[in-house]
């Protein structure tokens, strides 16, 4: 879009007061946010922090920052995005938590659980809750399964957590079931405190809390944030709406942009009422509302079509309208003749498979489809066997499909082989299980272990050329069997023994490897690191193996395989080359594609509330029932397939098997919009002629620190591409724990220091906050240190603080941000500010490492230093400070002198922004070669020996 309309003006410029935006489908709300931010910036002079902008996933923060920090540099303005409170609620909430992370429960580095951590957690923990009067009311009756009734209590503690329940109310309730919730729940806040654990949930009541209960610090908050605005506000729940109307104060300065007909997520919490009462929140008046209604997304007739699907459905309830009246429009323009809204409904006794096929071959061969991903299936879920058969079908014939999350991950074979390697080399675990058989004891997945992964690989390993992982395998089994005394590996490390094998190795190479096994693989490696961070594994023990095994396959890899685990979703490519995708519904909400299947067409609407939810809404919510609950069902339906049917830009087609009588489809609920519509076969030349758009590019901006990405990469591309690009689970820990624990402990200092409390910063106190650091960031990674390589860790720090000599007066400032927004990534960094002569600054950047050699190590030197020289440029620029000096301090250095100092110049900067290019460029393109292996950091390298085993081609 070049310009904007009348009503993307109005909210572009607007900047006092409260702002209700409602944006339509493919209207421009991301332009118009982007705009409004610019003029906030340019004519209003908002600060960075000044302004905090929610958005609802990960993905759309990514992708407003890129688009943001585009127009920033083409209007050549000065301004830090990365100093913005701009994320999803959970960041945003968990950046205020630390900042202020002293005023709460909370220790350095909490463990962040997330929906299965959560889930797993209470399973494991579910024999707390037993004593508790009514709890059959809240997790299910006594004969079901524990993962099953931690899955229920997990509902309703979550609930609980985001309507903000008052907890002692719940608890002197006389109904047993909502005596049984209030109970659960401190029990579960008892046990969350101990952990040191937050859930997505609690992250932002945790906030909600601290907030309240710190008036001060609500208040310095809201004095400094002067805008706030929130994307897709209809999926807010309340918890999000009470920290909203706390964090804006008595400015009012919240702007929301939403869609109540895309309003999906009731399931999860989320309450249209939000969007729908926003303007009563307010005096009379006082809330400007804007209607964005333009679409610049899809051709006439397809937005003629779900806007009269919505325009004819019965809001009116007792006189009260339940959605914002709006009429979509497309935008002016000239567009192909139709139709471009068609059916696909196969006729009943038809093959509906091979109607669908012969259509997209049709589009294909005769149309203007030129790349599979310009089609996207929407479906309702994509498990069912309906879905998954129609995929089959379409890969069978050579159309491969994307369906990421269609609980693919354990049918995929490098799945299945690992687990049969698996078995193979803890063989004890096939009598174990035997005998448990004998005794009455079975499970659905020992069938799935023996046929679809032993029984494959034992075929695969008859071959000559896995003789070596046979031997391998009979080798291992052999030290498992006979282990007496703690190993040296744990089950991480027997995976990446394993990969060194061509069985597996074959995967992984860089040009003719399979992206998506490695994404696999590399996701089940991340798997066995959560396993054994939440058994507490290090290594194997004889002692605890066969227990650890059974929880390793009959529990965790069990649930996991039961619940269902998605695949790898690149978050900058939603459509990838030379596939279709088959999305579900929720899944393809912001997205857009040239061509639309919506299926799922048999579907009704479902009730979605149980009666203690009823009894919830109407006795403890705090306010009174909104729309009335037999009728959400059916407004949820709507809104469902309004969002399905308004993805498509240039063809929408209806599909599924028709059937009449008991189940039929399309359902009655479709009947009407489906029976006017051209079936695709009697449209065939119209539907070629069509001009089919490409796949809009993401462009999303990605983030590279200074030190874990850029020095990583210069130091061993390949350890980069496994372990930050493919994002493998090492080991264990990587010499950045240890540096990272180091940091963290000289912050702690560094803080007491400003505060004028060095008095306290005494041996002892700092071996606390370094044990309190290390137990807190092992638990968050997930990694472990040594007791020797604990008190190195102790060491280095108290050799800084032994040559302070107790003067703290020249720390300035600790931990600075750091950050340069570049044209297609940004770098990221901290640092700390000491004070220079003559007002100026000088600059720290501590090395948790011996001194280098001044000679031999000059490479790694000039390295750093081209580092800092960006670092002082950056501080120059956005904190107006003068640097005179930049220092590398080296913790380690035991002799002389602990850091090399530089007198800070500027000439060098531009060629060391060149060079960051230069490598960000590599990383971006895939561009992994090495010129040789860096035989330092491969000693401790999970992936050593399948780097010894590799074919190795070194670049020039």
């Amino acid at each position: 879009m070049s310009s904007s309309n009348k009503n993307q003006q109005i909210a572009i410029h607007h900047h006092s007061g409260p702002l209700l935006i409602i944006a339509g489908p493919g209207s421009g709300k991301t332009y118009t946010l982007v705009e409004r931010i610019i003029n906030l910036v340019i004519v209003h002079a908002a600060a960075p922090d000044q302004l905090l902008v929610v958005t609802f996933t990960e993905k759309a923060a990514q992708e407003l920052k890129t688009r943001l920090s585009n127009r920033v540099i083409e209007l050549g303005i000065d301004f830090n995005i990365n100093e913005m409170y701009l994320g999803t609620f959970h960041s945003i909430c968990l950046r205020i938590l630390e900042e202020y992370r002293e005023y709460t429960r909370l220790k350095r580095s909490f463990v962040l659980m997330d929906q299965f951590d959560q889930q797993y957690f209470i399973y494991q923990k579910l024999r707390e809750f037993n004593n508790i009067e009514g709890i059959e009311y809240i997790q299910g009756e006594q004969k079901l399964p524990a993962w099953i009734k931690s899955e229920n209590l997990i509902g309703w503690l979550n609930k609980v957590s985001e309507e903000v329940l008052d907890v002692e109310e719940l608890c002197r309730s006389s109904d047993v079931a909502i005596n049984a919730l209030g109970n659960s729940y401190k029990v579960y806040q008892t046990l969350l405190a101990k952990n040191n654990a937050l859930d997505f949930s609690c992250i932002q009541l945790e906030t909600y809390y601290l907030l309240r209960e710190n008036p001060h610090l609500l208040k310095k908050l809201q004095e400094k944030l002067e805008y706030l605005m929130v994307d897709e506000y209809q999926d807010t729940n309340t918890i999000q709406e009470k920290l909203l109307y706390l964090l804006m104060g008595e400015k009012q300065n919240l702007c929301v942009v939403g869609d109540d007909d895309q309003a999906l997520y009731r399931f999860r919490g989320a309450s249209v009422r939000n969007i729908l009462e926003f303007p009563q929140k307010f005096p009379l008046g006082r809330c400007q509302q804007v209607k964005l209604s333009i679409n610049y997304r899809s051709h006439p007739e397809i937005v003629r079509f779900y806007d009269t699907y919505m325009q004819e459905k019965p809001w009116l309830r007792k006189g009260i309208n339940y959605r914002y009246s709006k009429n979509i429009v497309a935008r002016d323009g000239i567009f192909p003749n139709g139709p471009t809204v068609v059916s696909a409904i196969t006729p009943e006794g038809d093959d509906w498979h091979d109607d669908v096929y012969q259509l997209l071959i049709h589009l294909r061969d005769n149309g203007k489809l030129k790349d599979w991903n310009q089609v996207a299936f929407l479906f309702r879920s994509v498990k069912n066997d309906k879905v998954k058969l129609l995929a089959k079908f379409l890969e069978d014939k050579g159309i491969p499909v994307y369906s990421p999350r269609a609980n693919l991950f354990f049918e995929r074979e490098e799945i299945r082989l690992m687990l049969g390697v698996l078995h193979l080399v803890f063989p004890m675990v096939l009598p174990d299980r035997k005998k448990r058989i004998q005794e009455g004891k079975t499970l659905p997945i020992w069938t799935y272990y023996e046929q679809q992964c032993l029984s494959p690989l034992i075929s695969e390993l008859s071959k000559i050329e896995h003789l070596d992982l046979v031997s391998w395998c009979k080798k291992k089994a052999h030290e498992h069997i006979k282990l007496t005394k703690s190993a040296d590996n744990s089950f991480l490390g027997i995976f990446y023994e394993i990969l060194q094998f061509p069985l597996f190795s074959k995967y992984l190479d860089q040009k003719n490897g399979n992206a998506r096994a490695q994404r696999n693989l590399a996701q089940f490696s991340r798997m066995l690191g959560k396993f054994e961070y939440l058994h507490h594994i290090s290594v194997l023990n004889p002692k605890y193996i066969e227990r650890n095994l059974r929880d390793l396959f009959d529990n965790f890899l069990r649930f996991l395989h039961d619940g269902g685990i998605d695949e790898y979703e690149d978050m900058s490519e939603y459509a990838p080359s030379g596939c279709i995708s088959f999305l579900t519904i929720h899944q393809s909400k912001g997205l857009e594609f040239p061509i639309v299947f919506v299926g799922s067409l048999e579907a009704t609407p479902r009730k979605q509330y149980t009666d203690l939810d009823e009894i919830i809404e109407t006795q403890y919510m705090g306010k009174k029932p909104f729309e009335p609950l037999d009728d959400t069902k059916y407004f949820d339906f709507w809104r469902l397939y309004y969002t399905a049917f308004s993805r498509s830009q240039n063809l929408l087609i209806l599909t599924g098997q028709g059937k009449s009588g008991h189940g039929r489809t399309p359902s009655r609920h479709f009947v009407d919009c489906t029976a006017s519509l051209t079936y695709w076969r009697e449209a065939k030349f119209q539907l070629a002629a069509l001009d089919i758009e490409s796949v809009k590019d993401v462009n999303i901006k990605n983030e590279y620190a200074f030190t874990s990405h850029i020095t990583l990469f210069e130091t061993c591309a390949e350890q980069y591409r496994l372990f930050k690009e493919l994002e493998f689970q090492p080991v264990k820990a990587s010499p950045m724990l240890f540096g990272t624990l180091i940091h963290e402990t000289l912050e702690d200092i560094h803080k007491i220091a400003l505060r004028d409390e060095g008095f306290k910063i005494t041996k002892d106190n700092v071996k606390i906050w370094l044990m309190d650091n290390y137990q807190n960031l092992a638990n968050r990674e997930r990694m472990y240190l040594g007791e020797s390589t604990l008190g190195a860790a102790l060491n280095h720090v108290m050799r800084y603080v032994e040559r302070k000599n107790d003067d703290w007066s020249d720390i300035k400032e600790t931990e600075v941000d750091i950050s340069l927004v570049k044209s297609h990534y940004i770098l990221t960094g901290s640092v700390d500010l000491i004070k220079g002569a003559d007002g100026t600054v000088e600059l720290v950047d501590f090395k948790s490492e011996r001194k280098p050699d001044m000679e031999r190590d000059k490479e790694r030197i000039q390295h750093h230093k081209r580092q800092l020289e960006i670092y002082a440029h950056l501080v120059e620029e956005r904190y107006g400070y003068q640097v005179s000096k930049m220092h590398l301090y080296f913790t380690g250095e035991t002799n002389g002198l602990p850091n090399i100092s530089f007198n800070k110049t500027s000439g060098t900067i531009d060629k060391t922004v060149a060079e960051f290019d230069r490598i960000v460029g590599r990383i971006e393109s895939k561009d992994f070669s090495l010129k040789s292996r860096p035989d330092k950091t491969c000693v401790d390298c999970s992936a050593r020996a399948y780097c010894d085993r590799k074919n190795w081609n070194f670049c020039g």
